[in-house]
């Protein structure tokens, strides 16, 4: 069976995260986004209607499509990561509605760290704010490929062309100091749908896509890794009947390159070398495989391999590595002291390590470093030294965000306590 163009460019999915200050009007900007595309049920709307209505809106308030959460209806916040999926004739998309707000750093991280797109969404009276660049930084550290800058409320400033231009000028200036790859600003009303999923007559001076269209049509094909083969082995497919005794398959997502039938591969971190025999997913053999495809590797030779290990091209190997130089956002309640024994869960492995070192911690506020702090307060993040007591098989998360990943888990709770993207290896 051939690979398809869609599984090779990866451009069925857009996994999308969105971002903004109180106030800025995300959830309406979501709702907007929902409404104007036909994504919402009859009955949804009715709810939401007659729930405006209760409230004394005075108009059909679209923000609670998403604000799903009594406590975020209450309040009118969003304090919790939501997950929601619509699709449009050209694209399918996942979106994760993150809080903005500074005490929920850890959940933004979460509902970023798979994202191909961010939407940041600031107020265009007030320009670029403190959140504003405590969001893109947050993109930039988890090498978000693609950010979107919705300016919001542009009716609230005349449309104004100026005003725009200006706030163009200031994310220009932050995205350059950040790193950020590829930002585009859109200038948009969602309380009146300008620019979100139809043009704006408002603004004819904005000659470029609506929110929706720059969705649809932005090129996720060059943000996958396809020079480095990785695959981490979830599940060893062994015979189930004497016909097929000597089948031995090896089972994941595809993390990085293309994989043929003949390429040569190394299995870390043991080194033991062979060839690819067959790619194949429960449809049959595949003439190649890229991220994110789950697939089954055969191997020419009977190797020792388990889950957990990692197939890799031997030319461009990762790294097999004992102690890592890390970003992690801190995720608990209790604090992080050097010196904290941790479980460090990364792709389909998992080891035992110390936390050794904390070197520097990030201001969240002004986004300056702070050397040696003495301890990690939830949602922190910083730079930090770990120890493995066992090997793990890594890439920096700039060369590849799925083998660059880590979690750290509370030994004696269990509990996720932290988010890791290694720095560099050694």
């Amino acid at each position: 069976m051939s690979v398809t163009s869609e599984q090779l460019s990866s451009t069925g999915l857009l996994r999308l995260v969105t971002a903004g200050s109180v106030d800025d009007g995300k959830s309406t900007l979501i709702g907007r986004l929902l409404y104007d595309s036909k994504q919402i049920m009859v009955d949804q709307l009715q709810h939401i209607e007659e729930t405006s209505l209760r409230r004394g809106d005075g108009y059909v308030n679209l923000a609670l499509l998403t604000d799903g959460l009594r406590a975020e209806r209450e309040q009118g916040i969003t304090i919790d990561v939501a997950y929601r999926s619509f699709v449009t004739p050209r694209r399918r998309f996942q979106l994760a509605d993150a809080p903005g707000h500074v005490q929920y750093t850890r959940n933004m991280v979460t509902g970023a760290s798979t994202a191909d797109l961010a939407i940041i969404l600031l107020d265009a009276r007030k320009g670029v704010v403190e959140q504003t660049r405590r969001h893109s930084y947050i993109a930039a550290i988890l090498d978000i490929p693609h950010v979107v800058v919705a300016v919001n409320k542009m009716d609230l400033v005349g449309f104004s062309e100026e005003r725009f231009r200006e706030i163009q000028a200031e994310l220009q200036d932050a995205s350059t100091r950040l790193g950020l790859k590829d930002v585009r600003a859109i200038p948009m009303s969602a309380l009146r749908g300008d620019n979100v999923v139809d043009g704006s007559e408002a603004m004819p001076w904005y000659e470029g896509p609506t929110l929706l269209e720059h969705l649809e049509n932005v090129e996720l094909a060059g943000d996958r890794n396809l020079d480095d083969r990785r695959l981490a082995v979830q599940w060893v497919i062994r015979p189930i009947s004497e016909e097929h005794h000597d089948y031995r398959g090896y089972a994941g997502q595809v993390a990085g390159g293309t994989w043929r039938a003949g390429d040569e591969v190394v299995v870390l971190p043991s080194g033991g070398r062979s060839r690819v025999l067959a790619v194949e997913t429960t449809d049959g053999p595949l003439d190649a495989a890229v991220p994110p495809m789950s697939v089954t590797i055969r191997l020419e030779d009977d190797l020792d391999v388990g889950r957990g290990d990692m197939l890799a091209d031997p030319e461009r190997a990762p790294l097999v590595a004992r102690e890592l130089e890390a970003t992690l956002c801190w995720m608990s309640e209790r604090p992080l002291l050097p010196g904290t024994r941790v479980v460090v869960e990364h792709t389909t492995r998992t080891v035992r390590g110390i936390v050794a070192e904390i070197r520097s911690a990030v201001d969240i506020h002004t986004l300056e470093d702070v050397p040696s702090p003495a301890q990690l307060q939830l949602n922190d993040i910083a730079r930090v030294s770990l120890r493995l007591a066992e090997p793990l098989v890594v890439d920096p998360y700039a060369a590849n965000r799925a083998t660059g990943a880590f979690i750290l888990i509370d030994e004696a709770g269990n509990d996720t306590v932290g988010a890791g993207m290694v720095v560099r290896a050694s």
